[in-house]
């Protein structure tokens, strides 16, 4: 409640990836609802949803011309429930989908942080994904995003 006050009052959108990315209720709701498909939470921040989805393409045009069309490789870390992760290995080599944003690292380490520890979600899988970008082909925006 005080950080949707704060919110509320001081929201602008071009700061929504500086509001996404900080400690707050915005991140783990909007996470929460995208990977659950609730269209009462979505519908209700379609705004910000579209402020940062439109920040990232803008940030990603900037950017793009950096990569030289090179392709680079990224990191996310996560736990996985059991069924989950038993659903994504009887399909490898196929395509994956991820129903969010995808905060990653070129950093390996910093990822690994990000996986919670067993003791804290024992039924879950914890796992690294490595997930190579390539510039030239890519239609779906993606932008560094440290600093906003």
């Amino acid at each position: 409640p005080r950080d949707v006050q704060t919110f509320i009052r001081e929201y602008r959108a071009d700061r929504a990836i500086w509001w996404y990315t900080r400690s707050s209720f915005l991140y783990e709701t909007l996470n929460q609802a995208l990977r659950l498909l609730d269209t009462k939470v979505i519908v209700a921040m379609a705004l910000f949803l579209h402020d940062l989805h439109r920040q990232i393409e803008q940030l990603h045009r900037e950017q793009l011309p950096g990569y030289h069309g090179k392709p680079f490789v990224v990191y996310r870390g996560q736990a996985l429930s059991n069924k989950d992760f038993t659903n994504l290995t009887s399909r490898r080599g196929g395509l994956m989908s991820f129903n969010n944003f995808l905060s990653t690292s070129v950093d390996r380490d910093t990822s690994v942080i990000f996986i919670p520890s067993p003791e804290t979600t024992p039924n879950f899988r914890r796992v690294l994904f490595i997930l190579e970008i390539n510039p030239a082909l890519t239609n779906t925006p993606f932008s560094r995003v440290h600093g906003h």
